[in-house]
């Protein structure tokens, strides 16, 4: 059995490269760039990054940079940043033509974000357009729910009030 690539904390790290929807492809193939595992952006820099990505095409990679702010940030704004990776992640669902992941990310993200902004008595941070995603990601779960096709232009939200 071949041990697979661990990092120095012991986690499991895959080095095969991916396709632009996150998808690993053979060992030697060109990919997509990776996010560098140990990313570590200040919030405003995480959001602009993530945007430029999901503006790209690349809700996956998007996904990792709002992940490693996830797991790198205060704790207080840990269910913000996770609401944001798993709103990437529906995203992503949605490019892989996988409605059931889609739905099941796009409501979890929902609900982190809805809870984040209950337990504050002050508006959510860095600009970040926390109502506007709601309701995008409700629409997208409603055009999942009838069936209805989803452009590639639908699955580029923008992050930020504008």
């Amino acid at each position: 059995m071949v041990e697979r690539p661990r990092d120095e904390a012991g986690r499991a790290r895959n080095p095969r490269p991916r396709d632009r929807f996150g998808r690993p492809l053979p060992v030697g193939s060109v990919g997509v760039p990776r996010i560098p595992d140990d990313l570590n952006l200040p919030p405003q820099q995480t959001l602009s990054y993530a945007q430029q990505l999901l503006d790209d095409g690349l809700a996956f990679n998007a996904h990792e940079v709002l992940e490693a702010a996830w797991k790198n940030g205060p704790f207080a704004e840990r269910m913000l940043w996770q609401g944001l990776a798993q709103y990437a992640v529906g995203l992503t669902h949605i490019q892989r033509a996988n409605p059931k992941g889609a739905r099941t990310l796009l409501t979890r993200a929902v609900t982190r974000l809805r809870a984040y902004e209950a337990d504050r008595n002050t508006a959510v941070p860095y600009g970040i357009d926390h109502a506007g995603l709601i309701a995008h990601a409700e629409d997208l779960l409603a055009a999942l729910d009838s069936g209805t096709s989803i452009t590639e232009d639908r699955l580029k939200p923008q992050l930020l009030i504008r």
